[in-house]
């Protein structure tokens, strides 16, 4: 090699020396920022006919590994569903209560029991009616509560499904965009290694609502599809997704009657839990659509069967023969309209209730009595126990088995706990997977500050090698001018 060979080649050395330095620094300086994936320097030998002449670059690549990925931001779609159901039923669980001595819909039927059973043993105390009122009151209201939170959760769940289906489609738009912008430009340029990135960012903020999958295209492109294969983003094509959310929100409303919405894309039914070939399995519209059309519905149905229970048991024509026969005794639904939504309207009959303009010793002397009877009889309140606390068979909305209004309540307390101890379990496995990938999508695509030291010295040494080549070149060249 001539002494000018070996100036340009140490020359080029410099330079791309120079360039790598560049990149372990900017890897340095972003090792904390969410999303950035580890930069190195693409290099090879610069090659002039049949010789080597030094060292080039050829861009700058990113470190990521697609399979991990891809795993990783399926888990993330599982994470979110996880997430909402199991937070959702811990506020259930919370609100229906699991003991007696607590308060929830568990424990105003047991406090209902207790009071009926003092109202038995004093029926002349004025005292004793006034908490086996308030106490009817209280179970009511509890019913009334618990289907009004229910029905708030199904509002909300369309609600944030269609904040998702805005969010997902400006996303959509994000990444055409950024697709454009990235096959404008050499992908192996550091602008082009940026904008990947937030591509990426974009595109895990699609898979928390629904599971995607992508594939790469000429130019650093990528489509975008569903798991299912409903493509989203083909090419240059954008396909967005359709929902329609509720003008109001009632107990009688459902996706099957065609009142409720769910989610397409041209035509393709996407919607959780339908029988198309595109039915979404996870993410945020899986875990609201399973709320807003299974879950939710399920529990009402639940409450509207112990409302049911309650106003039967109470209604029967042996406990009170001041009744009128068949009509309903000390819990009523005010509108009559059947057992769906039940649980919202119950409430305590007006006969009973000086606030309603009736008169609380009907408790004891019954609904129909038109004068205060004998201050120590108690066969109505005692015939009332007996119903309440009587075992009845029910294979029901869930429930099997031989119950009392209190174990009923106690049941549906029971159910509930189950079903938010089976969501904390999955959360907490798919949030242990979770972070088991990032951890190792993050060892093999983040950066390892450490690791971009020790680099960081190679480059120091290889620099001062080039350096010294080009000083010895030059110290040889004035040897020769000397001669």
């Amino acid at each position: 090699m001539s002494i000018s060979a070996a100036i340009i080649a140490a020359r080029s050395g410099l330079q791309v020396v120079s360039q790598k330095a560049e990149v372990v620094a900017n890897n340095v300086a972003n090792a904390s920022t969410p999303g950035y994936v580890r930069r190195s320097l693409v290099i090879g030998e610069l090659v002039k006919g049949e010789q080597t002449t030094g060292v080039t670059s050829y861009g700058v690549a990113r470190a990521p590994d697609e399979a991990i990925k891809a795993q990783r931001r399926e888990l993330t779609s599982d994470v979110a569903q996880a997430t909402v159901l199991a937070s959702t039923w811990q506020s259930i669980s919370k609100r229906v209560g699991d003991t007696a001595s607590g308060s929830g819909l568990f424990s105003t039927f047991a406090k209902f029991e207790a009071a009926l059973s003092a109202a038995i043993t004093s029926p002349e105390s004025s005292a004793t009616a006034s908490s086996l009122l308030n106490a009817a009151k209280s179970v009511a209201q509890e019913l009334n509560s618990l289907s009004a939170y229910a029905a708030q959760a199904r509002g909300e769940a369309d609600s944030e499904i269609l904040q998702g289906v805005k969010t997902v489609n400006q996303a959509l738009e994000q990444i055409r965009d950024l697709n454009k912008r990235i096959s404008a430009i050499d992908t192996y340029s550091a602008q082009a290694a940026s904008l990947m990135d937030e591509r990426q960012r974009v595109l895990d903020t699609i898979a928390e609502h629904l599971p995607i999958q992508t594939v790469q295209r000429e130019g650093g492109t990528i489509d975008v599809l569903t798991t299912q294969g409903v493509y989203l983003i083909n090419g240059s094509t954008l396909r967005q997704i359709e929902f329609t959310p509720a003008a109001s929100f009632a107990s009688t409303q459902t996706l099957a009657g065609g009142q409720l919405s769910g989610i397409s894309i041209d035509g393709i039914n996407l919607t959780p839990g339908s029988s198309s070939f595109g039915a979404v399995s996870g993410g945020l519209f899986g875990a609201l659509f399973t709320l807003r059309d299974q879950d939710m519905p399920a529990f009402m149905a639940q409450l509207d069967m112990v409302a049911n229970d309650i106003i039967t048991r109470l209604s029967d024509d042996a406990i009170d023969p001041t009744k009128t026969p068949g009509e309903q005794g000390l819990f009523v639904d005010p509108a009559g309209a059947g057992t769906l939504g039940l649980a919202s309207r119950i409430s305590v009959n007006a006969a009973v209730d000086p606030a309603q303009g009736g008169e609380i010793w009907r408790l004891r002397d019954g609904l129909g009595a038109t004068i205060s009877g004998p201050p120590g009889n108690s066969a109505t309140l005692s015939a009332m126990f007996n119903a309440f606390t009587q075992i009845k068979s029910l294979n029901s909305n869930g429930f099997q088995g031989a119950f009392s209004a209190s174990d009923l309540a106690a049941q549906l307390s029971s159910v509930v706990g189950q079903k938010r101890v089976f969501q904390d379990s999955v959360l907490a496995s798919t949030q242990a997977q979770h972070l088991s990938l990032v951890e190792a999508e993050q060892a093999l695509t983040g950066v390892d500050v450490d690791l971009e030291m020790e680099t960081l010295m190679l480059i120091e040494q290889a620099y001062a090698a080039n350096a010294r080549v080009i000083q010895v070149a030059r110290d040889m060249l004035d040897i020769l001018m000397e001669l």
